[in-house]
């Protein structure tokens, strides 16, 4: 009887004793924790080699990329560029306004130049219509040369489409690859010292901003009154100069 007390006893209370194994698991555990921290965060930061002079740097705005200038400095309100985008995604946003800047330039020159000189197809009036003005073989000659160097520089600078798993790839840019620079300099411009380079990047960007404002205003100003720009600058020139600009239209309802 006194056996079967003192063996009740002793079970109970071994209940309530500190378990080794759980303490050894416990301790593992403590001990793995700070070790699988500091190997997650000592994962080694890709390096990006320098391009064109520029090394991509994320603590500068635009991971330092050029075209800032006094005195609006580095200009984003809606936060193209801001914290937390990735090098890919502000590479990929530069080379949309290197393009479209140098798009705008040539179709400034576009719309004054071809509506000041007659074209080879008889194409008259505002630039705005006369793209539809062209023969079909000519348009289809001038589809195919756009298609043609836009293959090209896709194949330059952006990473060949992984048919097995699409975000691999999608939307993704060389990383060797500085945007815009496609490798076309017939007038050898290009300059060799980093500095330079950054200040022509500069004043190419700066440029070409302010050409697609100018395009957007030309277009705009065109679907409003389906004028010439030179028209239209004739037109302010009579209305400023105290002349009725109207007066030759007669009973013309559109003159």
């Amino acid at each position: 009887m006194k056996l079967a007390i003192i063996t009740t006893v002793v079970a109970s209370a071994s209940a309530f004793a500190p378990s080794t194994v759980q303490l050894k698991v416990n301790s593992m555990t403590l001990r793995s924790t700070p070790e699988t921290v500091a190997e997650t965060a000592a994962e080694p930061t890709p390096v990006v080699a320098s391009i064109n002079g520029w090394t991509p740097d994320a603590a500068l705005p635009c991971y330092g990329l050029p075209g800032d200038l006094a005195p609006t400095g580095f200009f984003d309100p809606l936060g193209f560029a801001q914290k937390g985008i990735s090098l890919n995604d502000v590479k990929r946003n530069r080379e949309a306004e290197v393009m479209h800047g140098r798009v705008a330039m040539i179709a400034s020159l576009g719309y004054l130049g071809g509506e000041a000189l007659n074209g080879p197809f008889n194409i008259a009036g505002p630039a705005n219509d006369q793209l539809q003005q062209m023969p079909a073989p000519a348009f289809a000659i001038l589809t195919a040369l756009i298609a043609a160097t836009e293959l090209n520089r896709a194949r330059i600078g952006w990473l060949e489409p992984d048919f097995g798993s699409w975000n691999k790839t999608l939307w993704k840019l060389r990383e060797n690859y500085y945007p815009g620079d496609i490798g076309f300099d017939p007038l050898n411009l290009k300059p060799e010292d980093p500095k330079a380079f950054a200040s022509m990047q500069t004043r190419e960007l700066q440029n070409g901003r302010l050409a697609m404002l100018g395009v957007a205003g030309m277009c705009a100003q065109e679907l409003v009154n389906h004028r010439t720009i030179f028209e239209t600058i004739h037109f302010y020139q009579q209305v400023y100069g105290g002349e009725n600009p109207y007066a030759i239209c007669g009973d013309s309802i559109i003159c």
